[in-house]
């Protein structure tokens, strides 16, 4: 662990508020480490030795089932993978692989456990981190489970295009095959999918998607809150 590295890693939220005892002794036995694209950090079915905190890049979290692959979540910075299976001390449901050049420090799952037995404050931090992991999968059940494959694109669309400053264009941040996993849909219904937006104004070059009714978008969407992130 680099000296300069420790300010940044003190100033996430998992462990802002820990004591700075319990945090030395975290890192003393941590370590960051950059991995190029395409390297496998964890597989399914494996114990969980570390917790992985995702500094800089970007990780896939996939499942396989009958020789079929697909992306359960993509991790961006800052954020952590796979925590609950480190507080189990269980095997890992999910794989991990990078999907570009990423920094990803990386704490023994022992040292987790032994500090959250004795850091009120800590185990405070993992609750919330916990706590938000669970509301986003019930984000995504739900729209898994309560919406089309074309209102799941729609929406899907229109959080990456506020994101993206709304200026009526967005560039999709990872491949369509990415995408279709995502949306729990095969590439051949992905594309059936943007063909039915274009009547909404949708219209695909490559990565690149222009939005030119957003009201009519929007409408087909019908964005909630208590789905929707950007909401």
């Amino acid at each position: 662990m680099r000296e300069h590295d420790l300010p940044e890693i003190r100033a996430l939220e998992l462990f802002r508020t820990m004591s700075e005892p319990s945090f030395d002794e975290l890192m003393r036995a941590a370590y960051m480490q950059t991995f190029p694209a395409q390297v496998q950090l964890i597989s399914e079915g494996e114990l969980a030795d570390f917790l992985f905190i995702l500094i800089e890049g970007r990780v896939d979290l996939l499942g396989t089932n009958a020789n079929r692959e697909t992306t359960m979540a993509i991790i961006k910075p800052v954020g952590t993978f796979i925590l609950a299976a480190v507080l189990k001390d269980a095997v890992h449901l999910m794989s991990a692989r990078t999907a570009e050049k990423s920094r990803v420090l990386m704490v023994p799952a022992c040292n987790i456990r032994d500090i959250l037995a004795k850091d009120g404050d800590f185990a405070r931090a993992i609750t919330i981190e916990l706590s938000g992991c669970y509301r986003a999968v019930v984000r995504d059940h739900k729209n898994l489970k309560l919406r089309s494959s074309v209102e799941r694109l729609a929406n899907r669309l229109i959080g990456l295009h506020q994101a993206q400053g709304a200026t009526g264009e967005l560039v999709l941040p990872y491949d369509k095959k990415t995408l279709a996993s995502l949306l729990n849909m095969t590439p051949e219904n992905l594309s059936r999918a943007f063909n039915t937006l274009k009547a909404y104004g949708v219209s695909v070059d490559n990565d690149r998607i222009a939005l030119a009714d957003m009201r009519g978008l929007e409408t087909l969407a019908k964005p909630n809150q208590l789905i929707d992130w950007r909401l």
